[in-house]
């Protein structure tokens, strides 16, 4: 007997040592082994298809406001606000795609059947830009017509693409940081410098969609330029299923939606409830993993203290056979629900730096087609200039990972360097310089047109080149917000809410966009009155575009005052113990030859 508690004790070491503990599995749904899956080693595959992917995404959008406005035939604010939905609508499916990936089919099997819808809607894109009858006809490059049948094609392939981008956005980073085993201290380190060099991948792809893929589009033709990041995304598939056999992969937890219902529902039942002193008396399962599949347990907090009357345990609970969740809720249960509500207040604090970097894509091209875009006979597409906001990141995240944070560390003696909330902050101050130099620079350019009278000219002796300034402070403030955020959420949300969370952080950039198409609107209805042209008419040598972006950066410095407020408060969560993954007694026992008995 003594013998066989010895050997099960020393199985119970080697599995410890050979297994993840964070609960994964590989592609047969057995525990993941960590010599064989994940790491660095699964990574290439995942950081390759979010390559081609945002090749793909950003081939379409970085150019699409002068295709709204030029091949559709849409006024300068229709094609803005159009640009503007369409994007928040990229940024609002991502809850769509977390859901089911958290809930029903894993993050592996969401990325896959979204993609192929990626695939279905570029290829239709592909088709209304180039087959005679979808495409509208032009009479040169700055005038055509769409009929509604056209502009209907286009935008049904666009809103497809939208909901494919659904799927992928909110899981791509999470399966990727899945690789790396959270209980596992070697692995824990790598992956904050992951979600660095994801976002870095992110930017090679569009670093190639803003240069080749922008020139193709205005001076080969649409359909080239749609129909290449078709081919990117089609790559993109392949990518991510080759790298099949070396995933590690959280099982679906079922919906954190229902879960969040229960204890809402449990804390209205008990609304009249005492909470205990004692906050050890609060129900939750013995052991060592929680009653949520894939999840760790989580501490209990003092925050929104109220909440915890959902876990209040009373003497009609007892009574009962087995715990109803409806009735009775665990402390991670409700530690969960708590988690996201603290994540709220620091989302909120996203949508206006999101309304800041969506006008690289849009007004900040329309400023550009008002300046000199020609070298002798070489034409410099305005919505090309993005090539230096990527350029930005590119130079950023190395010198982030590694020099600003070894520097921080000896300062503030956190592995990160700075927490995620200072990288966050960090970005949204310089966020606010970047309106700034964008501002000054319409400013400026606007001198230039009334000293000498150039009103009616479009492409001014001012190089297109002074945007380099406000593209390249939008990249430096993307790698400390953007990133600090990605990790910031993955990090404090719930391990079965990842993907949600993800989601959630995503949705800052949907309603930045949508918060810039309202105030479009607003400034557009308020600014024209008594036949004024407005701050941004079709010709912006008689508007006032920099009073826009004056207006963003006062809305951006009283958002980092919010933020700065928020963030003294909140509070890091506590996971405890680990998700083991197990062996079955019965094949330890039959490779040892023990009986269940013996051991």
């Amino acid at each position: 007997m003594a013998e066989a508690v010895e050997v099960y004790s020393k199985l119970e070491t080697e599995e410890e040592d050979v297994y993840t503990k964070d609960g994964t599995v590989d592609y047969k749904n057995n525990p993941a082994n960590r010599n064989t899956t994940g790491t660095w080693k699964a990574c290439p595959y995942i950081l390759g298809n979010e390559c081609c992917e945002r090749l793909a995404y950003y081939g379409m959008s970085t150019n699409l406001l002068l295709y709204f406005k030029y091949n559709l035939n849409q006024h300068s604010t229709t094609a803005s606000k159009n640009l503007s939905n369409w994007s928040g609508t990229c940024y609002i499916t991502p809850l769509i795609g977390a859901f089911a990936a958290d809930a029903y089919l894993g993050r592996y099997w969401t990325i896959a059947i979204f993609s192929i819808i990626y695939v279905m809607g570029m290829t239709l894109l592909t088709i209304s830009a180039s087959v005679s009858g979808l495409k509208p006809t032009c009479v040169s490059k700055e005038d055509c017509h769409a009929t509604t049948t056209q502009s209907a094609v286009t935008f049904i392939a666009l809103y497809l693409v939208a909901l494919g981008t659904g799927g992928i956005k909110p899981c791509v980073s999470s399966y990727g940081a899945d690789q790396f085993d959270d209980a596992d201290e070697r692995e824990k380190k790598h992956k904050s410098s992951f979600f660095n060099w994801f976002y870095f991948s992110i930017n090679i792809g569009a670093l190639i969609a803003s240069s080749v893929l922008v020139w193709i589009q205005d001076n080969v033709g649409w359909g080239w330029g749609f129909g290449i990041p078709a081919v990117a995304m089609a790559i993109a598939v392949g990518s991510f299923f080759s790298g099949t056999r070396l995933y590690r992969n959280q099982k679906p937890s079922g919906s954190p939606l229902t879960r969040i219902a229960q204890v809402i529902a449990v804390l209205w039942k008990k609304r009249r409830v005492q909470v205990p002193n004692d906050k050890s008396t609060l129900y939750e399962i013995a052991d060592n993993e929680s009653a949520i599949i894939g999840s760790r347990k989580l501490d209990h907090t003092k925050s929104f203290s109220f909440l915890d009357k959902a876990a209040v345990e009373l003497e009609s609970d007892r009574t009962k056979e087995s715990l109803d969740p409806w009735q009775l809720c665990t402390v991670t249960q409700v530690e969960e629900f708590k988690s996201i509500l603290k994540l709220l207040p620091i989302w909120a604090t996203g949508i206006i730096f999101a309304t800041v970097y969506g006008q690289m894509n849009n007004l900040f091209v329309l400023q550009g087609t008002f300046m000199r875009i020609n070298i002798n006979k070489f034409t410099i597409p305005p919505a090309s200039l993005s090539i230096f906001d990527t350029l930005s990141v590119i130079f950023w995240v190395p010198v982030y990972d590694q020099i600003i944070v070894p520097v921080a560390r000896k300062y503030t003696g956190k592995k990160t360097g700075l927490t995620q909330l200072q990288r966050m902050g960090t970005g949204m101050v310089i966020s606010i310089f970047a309106m700034l130099a964008a501002g000054t620079l319409e400013v400026v350019r606007l001198g230039i047109v009334r000293r000498n009278n150039y009103y009616d000219y479009k492409n001014m002796p001012m190089w297109i080149f002074w945007q380099i300034p406000q593209y390249f402070l939008v990249g430096c403030a993307e790698v400390f917000t953007f990133i600090g955020q990605l990790e910031f959420f993955y990090q404090q949300a719930p391990d079965s809410m990842r993907s949600l969370c993800s989601a959630l952080s995503l949705t800052t950039v949907a309603l930045g966009s949508y918060l810039s198409s309202l105030l479009v609107t607003i400034v557009t209805d308020i600014s024209t009155k008594g036949g004024k042209p407005g701050w941004i008419p079709d010709n912006l040598n008689h508007g006032q575009l920099q009073n826009f972006f004056w207006l963003l950066a006062i809305l951006s410095i009283l958002n980092f005052g919010a933020f700065m407020w928020i963030s003294n408060w909140y509070t890091y969560k506590k996971p405890v113990g680990t998700l083991s993954a197990k062996f079955k007694t019965d094949e330890i026992s039959a490779e040892r030859g023990l009986t269940n008995s013996e051991l």
